[in-house]
């Protein structure tokens, strides 16, 4: 679990598709450098979110990390587009005393969005993407949060449909922070969208399908209370 709020900007050292040694495990492997300040405590098995994506760190030493990456993940990702020099994203896991500065993150990525433009609104850059996947829309909300290579953000606008789209506004602070500010549009980002949206869409379709129950219980009592007194309220 991550908060969205990015610690520090790593550099891609090694994308190998084909890594045999014990830390790469026969499949592709991501050596990310300049990582110092994140891996004082860090361990083997720990997870770390790679612009937005989680990854479990192989092999580390003072400044550098390794970790394997999936065909899954390859898939669903921008990672597999990563070179010797790019920049990405990093945070740790929370843990107990971690502040929830942005909001819940898995760092399960539901899909990639090209970036269409970047528009200067005074100091700060606004950011219209489109995703490869429009279902993912219905979870975008004005004012809502969405994860874009691992920064938390919060959507300023959002157009629905086949073509649809959704922006996000960088101010100045986090123009330094964060690899997207440095996109052109026709890049890539990493998405994921509150995971709030996709409990509360099931248990909504749990409660007309009338198949509630299970590890949603408490959210679907909540929504049936809520459904229920709509319902009274419209029959007033």
């Amino acid at each position: 679990m991550f908060t969205g709020i990015v610690e520090i900007l790593g550099t891609v050292a090694a994308l190998e598709q084909l890594d045999e040694t014990a830390s790469g495990g026969g499949g592709t492997s991501l050596t990310i450098s300049d990582a110092q300040e994140i891996l004082g405590d860090a361990n083997l098995g720990d997870s770390i979110s790679v612009n937005g994506t989680c990854l479990t760190i192989t092999e580390f030493d003072k400044s550098t990390f390794k970790v394997g990456v999936a065909p899954e993940t390859l898939r669903r990702t921008n990672l597999g587009s990563l070179k010797q020099g790019s920049r990405v994203n990093l945070e740790r896991a929370v843990s107990a005393t971690t502040r929830m500065g942005g909001h819940f993150v898995q760092g399960h990525v539901d899909t990639v969005a090209t970036i269409l433009s970047v528009t200067p609104d005074g100091n700060a850059l606004t950011f219209r993407f489109q995703p490869r996947d429009p279902s993912v829309l219905r979870y975008i909300v004005e004012k809502g949060y969405v994860t874009l290579d691992g920064a938390s953000l919060t959507v300023t606008q959002v157009h629905d449909g086949p073509d649809g789209w959704w922006e996000v506004m960088l101010i100045a602070y986090t123009q330094e922070r964060v690899v997207t500010a440095a996109k052109k549009p026709g890049e890539d980002v990493n998405v994921e969208v509150d995971m709030v949206g996709k409990y509360v869409e099931k248990s909504v379709a749990g409660y007309f399908e009338g198949k509630t129950g299970g590890d949603f219980a408490i959210l679907e009592k909540m929504v049936s209370r809520i459904v229920d007194e709509k319902l009274t309220s419209i029959g007033k």
